[in-house]
Protein backbone atom coordinates (compact mmCIF):
# COMPACT_ATOMS: atom_id res chain seq x y z
CA UNK A 1 0.00 0.00 0.00
CA UNK A 2 1.37 3.46 -0.64
CA UNK A 3 1.70 5.88 1.72
CA UNK A 4 0.18 9.69 0.63
CA UNK A 5 2.21 12.20 -0.17
CA UNK A 6 2.06 14.27 3.42
CA UNK A 7 3.06 10.78 5.32
CA UNK A 8 6.65 9.56 5.55
CA UNK A 9 7.60 6.39 7.21
CA UNK A 10 11.50 5.52 7.43
CA UNK A 11 11.31 1.62 8.62
CA UNK A 12 14.39 0.76 10.64
CA UNK A 13 14.24 -2.72 13.06
CA UNK A 14 15.74 -1.55 16.15
CA UNK A 15 12.81 -1.03 18.93
CA UNK A 16 11.73 2.35 18.83
CA UNK A 17 9.30 4.17 16.68
CA UNK A 18 9.95 8.29 16.61
CA UNK A 19 6.94 9.92 15.99
CA UNK A 20 6.86 13.44 14.41
CA UNK A 21 3.41 14.78 14.53
CA UNK A 22 3.90 18.66 14.22
CA UNK A 23 6.65 19.59 12.32
CA UNK A 24 4.17 19.94 9.41
CA UNK A 25 3.40 23.10 7.62
CA UNK A 26 1.09 22.45 4.72
CA UNK A 27 -2.30 23.71 5.21
CA UNK A 28 -3.65 22.03 2.48
CA UNK A 29 -5.09 24.78 0.42
CA UNK A 30 -7.08 26.11 3.64
CA UNK A 31 -4.51 29.12 2.65
CA UNK A 32 -7.51 31.68 1.74
CA UNK A 33 -10.06 30.99 4.86
CA UNK A 34 -7.30 31.59 7.06
CA UNK A 35 -6.07 35.07 8.84
CA UNK A 36 -2.97 34.47 7.87
CA UNK A 37 -0.92 31.49 6.72
CA UNK A 38 2.18 32.44 8.71
CA UNK A 39 0.05 32.44 12.22
CA UNK A 40 -1.50 29.23 11.22
CA UNK A 41 1.77 27.68 11.17
CA UNK A 42 3.46 29.79 13.79
CA UNK A 43 2.31 27.06 16.18
CA UNK A 44 4.48 24.34 14.52
CA UNK A 45 7.35 22.57 16.15
CA UNK A 46 9.93 23.91 13.95
CA UNK A 47 12.83 22.20 13.18
CA UNK A 48 12.15 18.94 14.84
CA UNK A 49 12.93 16.64 11.90
CA UNK A 50 16.50 18.24 11.82
CA UNK A 51 17.28 18.12 15.44
CA UNK A 52 16.17 14.07 15.15
CA UNK A 53 17.77 13.49 12.13
CA UNK A 54 20.15 10.88 13.89
CA UNK A 55 17.10 8.72 14.73
CA UNK A 56 17.32 6.68 11.53
CA UNK A 57 20.80 5.92 11.84
CA UNK A 58 19.90 4.08 15.37
CA UNK A 59 17.55 2.21 13.63
CA UNK A 60 14.78 3.97 14.83
CA UNK A 61 11.48 4.05 12.94
CA UNK A 62 10.28 7.78 11.71
CA UNK A 63 7.00 8.27 11.22
CA UNK A 64 6.32 12.32 10.16
CA UNK A 65 3.54 14.09 8.95
CA UNK A 66 3.40 17.08 6.43
CA UNK A 67 0.03 18.31 7.56
CA UNK A 68 0.31 21.39 9.58
CA UNK A 69 -1.51 21.08 13.26
CA UNK A 70 -3.81 23.74 11.77
CA UNK A 71 -5.39 21.59 9.78
CA UNK A 72 -5.54 18.72 11.97
CA UNK A 73 -4.04 17.78 15.31
CA UNK A 74 -2.97 14.47 15.69
CA UNK A 75 -1.90 14.53 19.22
CA UNK A 76 -5.59 15.20 20.24
CA UNK A 77 -8.29 13.25 21.39
CA UNK A 78 -10.33 12.37 17.97
CA UNK A 79 -13.62 12.55 19.93
CA UNK A 80 -12.79 16.40 20.73
CA UNK A 81 -12.23 16.02 24.47
CA UNK A 82 -9.58 18.06 26.56
CA UNK A 83 -6.94 16.08 27.51
CA UNK A 84 -5.73 18.90 30.01
CA UNK A 85 -9.12 19.79 31.92
CA UNK A 86 -9.64 22.97 33.35
CA UNK A 87 -6.28 24.20 31.23
CA UNK A 88 -6.24 25.99 28.19
CA UNK A 89 -5.41 23.82 24.84
CA UNK A 90 -6.28 23.61 21.23
CA UNK A 91 -9.34 21.57 19.37
CA UNK A 92 -8.91 18.49 17.00
CA UNK A 93 -8.98 21.19 14.39
CA UNK A 94 -7.57 24.14 16.25
CA UNK A 95 -9.97 27.52 15.59
CA UNK A 96 -7.34 29.61 17.80
CA UNK A 97 -3.35 29.62 18.63
CA UNK A 98 -1.88 28.70 21.42
CA UNK A 99 -1.67 32.59 22.13
CA UNK A 100 -5.25 32.88 21.64
CA UNK A 101 -5.36 34.38 18.01
CA UNK A 102 -7.88 33.36 16.09
CA UNK A 103 -7.03 31.43 12.94
CA UNK A 104 -10.04 31.53 10.65
CA UNK A 105 -11.83 34.15 9.02
CA UNK A 106 -14.98 35.01 10.06
CA UNK A 107 -17.89 32.16 9.06
CA UNK A 108 -14.85 30.10 7.51
CA UNK A 109 -14.05 27.53 10.57
CA UNK A 110 -14.80 24.18 9.63
CA UNK A 111 -17.90 22.56 11.11
CA UNK A 112 -18.23 18.95 12.35
CA UNK A 113 -18.92 17.56 8.53
CA UNK A 114 -15.31 19.18 7.39
CA UNK A 115 -13.73 18.18 10.99
CA UNK A 116 -14.87 14.35 10.38
CA UNK A 117 -13.04 14.29 6.76
CA UNK A 118 -9.94 16.00 7.68
CA UNK A 119 -9.81 13.12 10.54
CA UNK A 120 -10.37 10.48 7.75
CA UNK A 121 -7.74 11.95 5.46
CA UNK A 122 -5.01 12.70 7.85
CA UNK A 123 -5.77 11.71 11.14
CA UNK A 124 -6.63 7.93 10.90
CA UNK A 125 -4.16 7.10 8.46
CA UNK A 126 -1.05 8.69 10.63
CA UNK A 127 -2.46 6.94 13.63
CA UNK A 128 -2.91 3.70 11.32
CA UNK A 129 0.69 3.65 10.42
CA UNK A 130 2.14 4.21 14.23
CA UNK A 131 -0.46 1.35 14.83
CA UNK A 132 0.70 -0.39 11.78
CA UNK A 133 4.60 -0.16 12.98
CA UNK A 134 4.19 -1.05 16.51
CA UNK A 135 2.49 -3.86 15.48
CA UNK A 136 5.84 -4.89 12.98
CA UNK A 137 8.59 -3.90 15.75
CA UNK A 138 6.31 -6.06 18.47
CA UNK A 139 6.53 -9.09 16.35
CA UNK A 140 10.42 -9.01 16.23
CA UNK A 141 10.70 -6.97 20.54
CA UNK A 142 9.14 -8.14 23.67
CA UNK A 143 9.34 -4.12 24.57
CA UNK A 144 9.33 -1.45 22.22
CA UNK A 145 9.65 2.44 22.74
CA UNK A 146 7.17 5.17 21.20
CA UNK A 147 9.43 8.10 21.18
CA UNK A 148 6.92 11.20 20.77
CA UNK A 149 8.81 14.10 19.63
CA UNK A 150 7.60 17.74 19.88
CA UNK A 151 8.46 21.14 21.08
CA UNK A 152 6.94 24.87 21.84
CA UNK A 153 8.22 28.07 22.21
CA UNK A 154 9.31 29.09 25.96
CA UNK A 155 6.98 31.77 26.99
CA UNK A 156 2.87 31.69 26.48
CA UNK A 157 1.11 32.75 29.27
CA UNK A 158 -2.25 31.36 28.33
CA UNK A 159 -0.65 27.56 28.36
CA UNK A 160 1.61 27.62 31.40
CA UNK A 161 2.89 30.45 34.03
CA UNK A 162 6.91 31.26 33.52
CA UNK A 163 9.47 29.81 31.20
CA UNK A 164 8.94 26.10 30.53
CA UNK A 165 11.71 24.07 31.73
CA UNK A 166 14.00 23.03 28.74
CA UNK A 167 12.91 19.17 29.03
CA UNK A 168 9.83 18.38 29.57
CA UNK A 169 9.32 14.03 29.57
CA UNK A 170 5.88 13.39 29.63
CA UNK A 171 4.00 9.47 30.16
CA UNK A 172 0.79 9.96 31.40
CA UNK A 173 1.75 10.31 34.85
CA UNK A 174 3.50 7.20 34.63
CA UNK A 175 0.52 5.02 32.82
CA UNK A 176 2.08 4.93 29.16
CA UNK A 177 5.96 3.97 30.06
CA UNK A 178 7.30 1.46 32.64
CA UNK A 179 9.34 3.09 35.95
CA UNK A 180 12.71 2.12 34.95
CA UNK A 181 12.56 3.60 31.52
CA UNK A 182 11.12 6.96 32.55
CA UNK A 183 13.64 7.11 35.42
CA UNK A 184 16.45 6.82 33.15
CA UNK A 185 15.06 9.45 30.80
CA UNK A 186 14.92 11.33 33.65
CA UNK A 187 18.41 10.95 35.01
CA UNK A 188 20.01 11.73 31.51
CA UNK A 189 17.82 15.42 31.62
CA UNK A 190 18.95 15.96 34.83
CA UNK A 191 22.83 15.42 34.20
CA UNK A 192 22.56 18.34 31.78
CA UNK A 193 22.29 20.54 34.77
CA UNK A 194 19.44 22.46 32.80
CA UNK A 195 16.00 22.71 33.44
CA UNK A 196 14.14 20.18 33.24
CA UNK A 197 10.09 17.92 34.77
CA UNK A 198 8.58 14.59 34.16
CA UNK A 199 4.70 14.69 33.98
CA UNK A 200 4.80 18.23 34.60
CA UNK A 201 2.57 20.90 32.28
CA UNK A 202 2.50 18.32 29.51
CA UNK A 203 2.15 14.58 30.46
CA UNK A 204 1.96 13.54 26.93
CA UNK A 205 -0.66 13.80 24.41
CA UNK A 206 -3.28 11.09 22.77
CA UNK A 207 -0.24 9.48 21.06
CA UNK A 208 1.34 8.90 24.38
CA UNK A 209 -2.07 7.91 26.17
CA UNK A 210 -3.60 5.98 23.83
CA UNK A 211 -0.36 4.06 22.07
CA UNK A 212 1.68 3.65 25.06
CA UNK A 213 0.34 0.09 26.47
CA UNK A 214 3.59 -1.43 28.85
CA UNK A 215 1.30 -4.35 29.71
CA UNK A 216 1.95 -5.27 25.77
CA UNK A 217 4.93 -3.86 25.56
CA UNK A 218 4.57 -0.83 24.21
CA UNK A 219 5.96 2.03 26.09
CA UNK A 220 5.73 5.87 25.08
CA UNK A 221 7.06 8.58 26.04
CA UNK A 222 6.41 12.52 24.97
CA UNK A 223 9.47 14.83 24.93
CA UNK A 224 8.34 18.50 24.80
CA UNK A 225 11.57 20.43 24.08
CA UNK A 226 11.42 24.35 24.64
CA UNK A 227 12.84 26.27 21.53
CA UNK A 228 15.23 27.78 23.16
CA UNK A 229 17.19 24.64 23.82
CA UNK A 230 17.85 24.30 19.85
CA UNK A 231 17.02 27.55 18.42
CA UNK A 232 17.61 31.21 19.19
CA UNK A 233 14.16 32.30 20.66
CA UNK A 234 13.51 35.61 20.74
CA UNK A 235 11.85 36.53 24.29
CA UNK A 236 7.48 36.63 24.92
CA UNK A 237 5.39 37.28 21.60
CA UNK A 238 6.92 36.56 18.38
CA UNK A 239 5.77 38.57 14.32
CA UNK A 240 6.42 37.22 11.36
CA UNK A 241 9.75 39.00 11.41
CA UNK A 242 11.24 37.07 14.00
CA UNK A 243 9.74 33.84 13.96
CA UNK A 244 11.31 31.16 13.03
CA UNK A 245 14.53 31.41 13.52
CA UNK A 246 16.64 29.24 10.88
CA UNK A 247 17.67 26.23 12.56
CA UNK A 248 21.79 26.51 13.32
CA UNK A 249 23.54 23.08 13.70
CA UNK A 250 25.88 24.59 15.69
CA UNK A 251 23.65 25.86 18.30
CA UNK A 252 21.51 23.26 18.61
CA UNK A 253 24.38 20.59 19.41
CA UNK A 254 23.87 20.44 23.31
CA UNK A 255 20.56 19.36 23.30
CA UNK A 256 20.98 16.96 20.04
CA UNK A 257 23.91 15.67 22.10
CA UNK A 258 21.53 14.94 25.16
CA UNK A 259 18.97 14.18 22.74
CA UNK A 260 21.28 11.21 21.23
CA UNK A 261 21.51 9.79 24.65
CA UNK A 262 18.20 9.68 25.48
CA UNK A 263 17.57 7.62 22.30
CA UNK A 264 20.26 5.20 22.91
CA UNK A 265 19.29 5.04 26.44
CA UNK A 266 15.95 3.65 25.33
CA UNK A 267 16.97 1.30 22.96
CA UNK A 268 19.64 0.02 25.53
CA UNK A 269 16.57 -0.23 27.95
CA UNK A 270 14.34 -1.84 25.53
CA UNK A 271 17.10 -4.50 24.39
CA UNK A 272 17.64 -5.06 27.97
Amino acid sequence: MTNPNWLTIRRGDAPLVVSMPHTGADLADHDKRLVSPWLARRDADWWIDRLYDFAADLGATVVHTAISRTVIDVNRDPSGASLYPGQATTELCPTTTFDGDRLYKEEQEPDDAEIAQRRATYYDPYHAALEAEIARLRALHPHIVLYDCHSIRSVIPRLFEGRLPLFNLGTNSGKSADAKLQDGVAAIMTETGRPSVVNGRFKGGWITRHHGRPEVGVHALQMELACRGYMLEPNGRVDASSWPTRYDPEFAAPMRATLTKILEAALAWARG
